[in-house]
């Protein structure tokens, strides 16, 4: 197989920083069913950063994987399995970082995607145009950029799924500022505004493990489970911007601006999530399904969403209060076992995007911190 096909005969046109089940479960599954509709958009080349066995697994894995979408939708249960065979192969960057610069000489690149987490955009000060591979993600990136320059081919689309404030403009900056700091040349850095899309967007899909009892489990490992709610809202480039290259799918909605879907899911479902764990993590609770299942625990939740997180967002958002009460029938899904370990990790800055700035935002407006947030967020 070359390094430009895929095992179905599409071409690989997707670089996927990140091998975790957000990406896979979301992004990668869009993909797959947009081939599946005729698009024949492409496949997906994932570059594994972190420790741990997940390129290994997913090239072991040669008819795909699985993804469980149970919940409610529309008031109806959904209990359905969605097969996902858009991704071509996996490279574990440390390993092999010259063959994620094949890929980025590659004619057939069109898109790089990643999910680095609140805390991924960290530059490691060590990091080197030289490094095999530089450390950070952010580096990588630039790095990966460098290489595309150096074989004069076009700018690709650059979609960072990090859940964070105007995601695409911060990535790109930093990106510039290791282009100035390496000394790279001005062409380069003008390249990089002029010839690239970067797409400011916001990804709404709770993913968690797969059901233990599922029989799927035994003949396939990489299987994880999702909601059946999607959203993945992306900002139009606007006039005079690279044009941006993506599939089609029902759950893609381009907006004016994602200022308001970030704020609406952050404040509340992630914010949420953050309070819980770090509320109900110390206490024994190892679920969200668990919180939502005690009175006194759905009390306290409710008393942060709709008095002290909603009334800072009320005049920026439309359907703040809807969205609330689509977050708890959410999170009461019974299907879904979002364990609050996984919440919790990189829990300090996941702390200042989600809580801070609404703890922030009420003592502006009461001139005292809320009550419940206070509880959970350090130095209140």
């Amino acid at each position: 197989m070359s390094a430009a096909s895929s095992r179905y005969g599409l071409p690989e046109t997707v670089l996927q920083f990140g091998a975790g089940r957000f990406l896979r479960a979301f992004t990668d599954r869009f993909l797959h069913q947009a081939n599946a509709a005729g698009q024949d958009w492409g496949r997906v080349v994932v570059v594994q950063s972190t420790p741990g066995n997940r390129a290994e697994a997913l090239n072991s894995n040669q008819d795909g994987f699985h993804v469980v979408v149970r919940g409610l939708e529309n008031g109806e249960t959904v209990d359905r399995v969605e097969p996902v065979h858009s991704i071509a192969r996996a490279i574990p960057a440390v390993e092999r970082w010259g063959d994620v610069l094949e890929v980025a000489r590659s004619p057939h690149l069109r898109l790089i995607v990643s999910n680095a987490t609140e805390a991924g955009y960290a530059v490691d000060p060590q990091d080197t145009p030289d490094a095999q591979p530089p450390a950070s993600f952010p580096a990588k990136l630039t790095r990966v950029l460098w290489e595309r320059f150096q074989a004069r081919l076009p700018g690709v689309t650059i979609i960072p799924c990090e859940l964070i404030e105007h995601n695409a403009v911060v990535l790109q900056g930093i990106v510039d500022q290791l282009a100035g700091a390496w000394n790279l040349p001005g062409d380069f850095r003008d390249w990089l505004m002029r010839d690239c899309g970067w797409v400011e967007n916001l990804v709404d899909c709770i993913v968690t493990p797969a059901p233990s009892d599922h029989p799927l489990l035994a003949s396939d490992p990489l299987l994880v489970t999702a909601e059946p709610y999607m959203l993945w809202a992306l900002a139009r480039p606007a006039a005079g911007r690279a044009d941006v290259s993506l599939f089609g799918h029902p759950a893609i909605q381009w907006v004016d601006s994602v200022d308001p879907y970030y704020l609406r899911k952050v404040r509340i479902l992630n914010g949420l999530h953050t309070a819980m764990a770090a509320k109900f993590g110390p206490a024994g609770f190892e679920t969200v399904l668990q919180v939502l299942r005690n009175r006194n625990a759905v009390t306290w939740l409710r008393g942060v969403a709709y008095e002290e997180i909603l009334p800072t967002i009320a005049h920026r958002v439309e359907d703040g209060a809807l969205f609330a009460d689509q977050v708890f029938e959410r999170f009461a899904n019974p299907f879904l076992a979002h364990r609050l370990s996984d919440i919790a990790k990189n829990h300090e800055a996941k702390v200042n995007v989600r809580l801070r700035p609404t703890v922030a935002d009420y003592q502006r407006l009461y001139g005292r911190a809320p009550r419940r947030l206070s509880e959970v967020v350090p130095g209140v």
